[in-house]
C-alpha cells in the first residue's frame, strides 16, 4: 500500500456526474493528480452505461444530455447505448485530461487528521479537504422481499443482470416494476416469451404530450423536497410518469402492458394473490430500481432518521465538506451537469475560507 496522498478534492465515481464535476474542477484551475483525483471502480469508461443490455439501443435512451464542454453528436440510434456512451465518455476523459484512476474500490471515508477526510481504497489512502461523491445507484439493485421467494424453482434476476430478450425464448415471465425498465423489458420479451405478466405496486401513470421545462422543474422540485427533509430520494422518473410513445401505445393495445396488482406471495411454480388468482412462471424479472450506493460514507454518519442524507443543493447538511452529485434531484442527465458545477463552486468557496491568513 502506498503512503497517504494529499489532494484538495477527491471525486468518487466517473459516470456523468463525476465527469461533470471533474470538468468543472479542471476548468476552474484544479490540476488532476495534484489538486484532485477521480477514483472509479468500473473496469473502463462509461459509468453504469457500460453494463446496460445490448438491446437497449441509443435510440431508446430517454434524455441523454451531453456532458459539459463536449456535445454528443452523430450517434447511431441503432447501436447499443453501452457502446455509444462508453466511447463518448472515453473521448471526454482523454480530451480534458481528467486522468481517471480505475479500477479503484473506495472502501470507506472517515474523519482524518487536521480537519481532512481520510479516503480508504483498494489502491491506498487519500487525504482530502473536500469530497464529491458521484457513485450513482447501479451497484445497489433493489430486490423486494415477498413470502415464499426462496421456494421459487425458476430463475429470478434483476434488471442489472438483464442481457436481452433472447434468453427468455419460450419461457413464462413475470415482470415486476412500473418504471421505464419494466415496460421496455415487457415490450422486448413479448415476441420471445411463451407468456408475460406485468405486476406493479402502483398503477402506472403514462404521460401524454411533450415533457417541457416547466414540468421538468416541477418534477425535480418534488424529488428535491424529499432530499431536503432527509428522506431517501425517489427518482425523477417516478414523479414524471412514463412517456406514451408509439411502442407503449401498441403494448397497451395488444395486452402486453396489461398491468396486474402486486402479487401476495411467491410459490415454487409462480406467483399467487390472496383472492385465489395465480400465474405459473419460469422467470421472475425484478425491474424494481436501484438505491444510492453510499455504504462507504457510513463512518461519517450523514444519514438522517428518515433514512436519507439531508442535502442543500449538493452539499450534505451534516458535513459541508461532502457534496453528493447524481443524488436525488441531480440524478437526471442535465441535473448531474448542473450539480457538478454547483458542487465545485461551493467547494472553492469552502477551501478559500479555510486558507490560513498571512500575518
Amino acid at each position: 500500500m502506498d503512503a497517504t496522498r494529499e489532494v484538495e478534492v477527491v471525486v468518487i465515481g466517473a459516470g456523468r456526474a463525476g465527469l461533470a464535476a471533474a470538468y468543472h474542477l479542471r476548468r476552474t484551475g484544479f490540476e488532476p493528480d495534484r489538486d484532485f483525483v477521480v477514483l472509479d471502480h468500473s473496469p473502463g469508461p462509461g459509468g453504469a452505461w457500460q453494463f446496460r443490455w445490448p438491446s437497449l439501443t441509443y435510440g431508446k435512451v430517454h434524455g441523454m444530455h451531453a456532458l459539459p464542454g463536449m456535445e454528443l453528436t452523430d450517434a447511431d440510434p441503432a447501436r447499443p447505448s453501452a457502446e455509444v456512451i462508453r466511447e463518448y465518455f472515453d473521448r471526454y476523459e482523454r480530451t480534458f485530461g481528467l486522468r481517471v484512476r480505475r479500477p479503484v474500490d473506495v472502501r470507506a471515508v472517515r474523519e482524518g487528521d487536521g480537519g481532512r477526510l481520510r479516503v480508504e481504497t483498494s489502491e491506498g489512502v487519500w487525504s482530502t479537504r473536500a469530497l464529491i461523491n458521484a457513485t450513482g445507484t447501479w451497484d445497489r439493485p433493489f430486490w423486494p422481499r415477498y413470502p415464499g421467494q426462496e421456494t421459487f424453482r425458476g430463475r429470478q434476476l434483476h434488471t442489472a443482470r438483464y442481457a436481452g430478450p433472447e434468453e427468455f425464448d419460450g419461457l413464462r415471465v413475470v415482470v415486476v416494476g412500473g418504471g421505464a425498465s419494466g415496460t421496455q423489458h415487457l415490450l422486448e420479451l413479448a415476441p420471445y416469451a411463451a407468456a408475460t405478466t406485468w405486476v406493479t405496486r402502483r398503477l402506472p401513470v403514462f404521460r401524454e404530450g411533450p415533457f417541457d421545462q416547466e414540468a421538468g422543474r416541477a418534477a425535480v422540485a418534488l424529488v428535491e423536497e424529499r432530499v431536503r427533509r432527509g428522506l431517501p430520494p425517489r427518482s425523477v422518473v417516478s414523479v414524471t410518469g412514463l412517456p406514451l410513445n408509439d411502442a407503449v401505445r401498441q403494448g397497451l393495445a395488444n395486452g402486453v402492458l396489461d398491468r396486474r396488482p402486486m402479487f401476495d406471495r411467491i410459490t415454487p411454480d409462480g406467483v399467487e394473490w390472496d383472492d385465489g388468482r395465480r400465474v405459473d412462471a419460469d422467470v421472475i424479472l425484478w425491474a424494481t430500481g436501484f438505491r444510492a450506493a453510499l455504504e462507504h460514507l457510513v463512518p461519517l454518519r450523514l444519514r438522517e432518521p428518515g433514512g436519507g442524507i439531508r442535502v442543500e443543493g449538493t452539499r450534505a447538511v451534516a458535513d459541508p465538506r461532502i457534496h453528493l452529485v447524481g443524488y436525488g434531484p441531480s440524478a437526471s442527465t442535465i441535473g448531474a451537469n448542473r450539480a457538478g458545477r454547483a458542487a465545485v463552486r461551493d467547494i472553492r468557496r469552502l477551501l478559500a475560507e479555510e486558507e490560513p491568513v498571512a500575518a
